[in-house]
């Protein structure tokens, strides 16, 4: 994942192409979990008690950003220019933490678990 980092980022990346190699980094982390059968945490639902697994962990463009400035592919000054420049554009646009169009907000009533089929 690094190396796709290193090798796919540039400093005149526009942010349509930093959500790109965010997609990208994050088909590299299933692919990496896939092989290695690598499974989420078994978690409890705090409404109902069940235990169950978590949901796949995903690559947000915001952690892509982040990832940048660790590894030391991006100064620290850009990519804070970076995260502030995700952040207007994300609310200009709509989008969700992964660059996708964020649905509308639904208040959840009940465990999604605990609804069978009749």
């Amino acid at each position: 994942m690094i190396a796709t980092l290193r090798s796919q980022w540039n400093s005149g990346m526009s942010l349509a192409g930093l959500i790109e190699l965010s997609t990208s980094v994050d088909g590299i982390l299933r692919q990496i979990r896939h092989e290695r059968h690598i499974l989420p945490p078994a978690i409890r639902c705090r409404k109902c008690g069940r235990i169950g697994r978590a949901a796949e962990p995903k690559v947000s463009v915001r952690a892509t950003i982040l990832a940048l400035a660790r590894f030391d592919i991006a100064s620290p000054t850009v990519t804070k220019k970076m995260e502030k420049e995700w952040a207007k554009y994300r609310v200009q646009n709509g989008l969700d933490l992964y660059g996708q169009a964020a649905a509308p907000a639904t208040e959840v009533l009940d465990c999604t678990h605990t609804t069978q089929k009749k």
